[in-house]
């Protein structure tokens, strides 16, 4: 993500080392079973019991509410380890390590081939939230099979299958999607991890909708945060709240104990927008690119002021018409190229 944002290079040269160390740690310790996918369990009675973002120690479990013992390999996990080797690659490529590039874009595919085929489920019509220690999966509704669009693991018709899981009711309140669908075992919309909705969990999930061009839920998820935004004291998303399903007139359920502001949670309003408006940075040209723009129908108007990008900066106002977006550079500095494909 730096080296995209920047094209600084000469600092991923003096990273390499580590980067490499880092991928030798996802398969030699991360993969502690050598069977491909990266799993976690805890070493000692006294350690935390589900190691994922979902840390709750009831948040991984089969269909029929039972606890999944360890090691588990995490639905989510396998999307960033997948991310991870197809980023390492194009850097590799661009430092010269050629033969290093291709090793890791094989490891990549291999990946998303093996995850594809053991974590789908076609009863679930989504991606299964683990397997457990017995490579059993957790066939279960939750929002940890969005990250696989999110890292773009998924292969194409799955994640249309699975995007239409996440919006149908029981994931998708009105508001955000839950963790946890309504009817699975351990379903409570006032629980940590097993109901409720956190706004950066929908933020990843969005850009993953967007990265597969799936619009029309893109926009339903959209709508549904910032219709929650406006009943939150200041507008400001917090850290969770409660999935109780939309009511008219009335706003969501607020989590006691919510923090707000919460640094996840004040980043999802901007990487929603980056999902909307297709943002991407190609600062060796350089240049800011818009692919496939859109903004929700209660949206008329954006302006993004200060938008850097090698050594310089533009301002832009953005305005939605009916089949499109069209952006205007109101000021810029420095040699920028604006690109918006539609």
């Amino acid at each position: 993500g730096y080296h995209r944002r920047t094209g600084d290079l000469d600092f991923i040269r003096r990273l390499w080392p580590h980067i490499e160390r880092a991928l030798a740690w996802i398969d030699q310790y991360g993969d502690r079973d050598g069977d491909g996918f990266v799993e976690y369990s805890r070493r000692s009675a006294n350690g935390i019991v589900q190691q994922g973002w979902k840390d709750s120690h009831d948040s991984v479990f089969h269909a029929d509410g039972r606890p999944a013992e360890g090691p588990i390999a995490l639905c989510e996990v396998q999307g960033y380890v997948y991310a991870a080797k197809l980023a390492a690659a194009d850097l590799a490529q661009r430092l010269g390590h050629v033969a290093t590039a291709q090793r890791l874009g094989r490891q990549a595919e291999e990946l998303r081939r093996r995850f594809n085929e053991v974590f789908w489920s076609d009863e679930l019509g989504t991606f299964a939230l683990a397997l457990d220690g017995d490579k059993r999966p957790c066939l279960v509704r939750a929002s940890n099979a969005g990250h696989a669009l999110f890292t773009g693991i998924a292969w194409p018709s799955y994640a249309a299958r699975c995007a239409r899981t996440l919006l149908a009711p029981p994931s998708f309140s009105g508001w955000g999607i839950r963790t946890l669908a309504e009817g699975e075992a351990r379903y409570n919309p006032m629980s940590y991890h097993n109901g409720s909705i956190w706004p950066h969990d929908n933020a990843l999930i969005a850009l993953g909708l967007a990265r597969y061009r799936l619009t029309d839920q893109l926009l339903r998820l959209t709508t549904g945060l910032f219709n929650a935004s406006i009943f939150m004291d200041l507008h400001r998303l917090p850290e969770l709240f409660c999935g109780f399903p939309r009511q008219p007139d009335q706003g969501p359920t607020l989590y006691p104990v919510a923090c707000a502001p919460q640094a996840w949670a004040a980043g999802a309003v901007f990487m929603i927008l980056q999902a909307c408006l297709g943002i991407r940075f190609s600062p060796e040209r350089p240049q800011i690119s818009f692919i496939h723009p859109v903004l929700p129908d209660y949206l008329d108007f954006v302006r993004i002021t200060n938008l850097k990008v090698a050594g310089g900066r533009v301002d832009l106002a953005l305005r939605r018409h009916p089949h499109d977006v069209g952006i205007t550079v109101v000021d810029k500095e420095g040699d920028i190229e604006v690109a918006v494909i539609v």
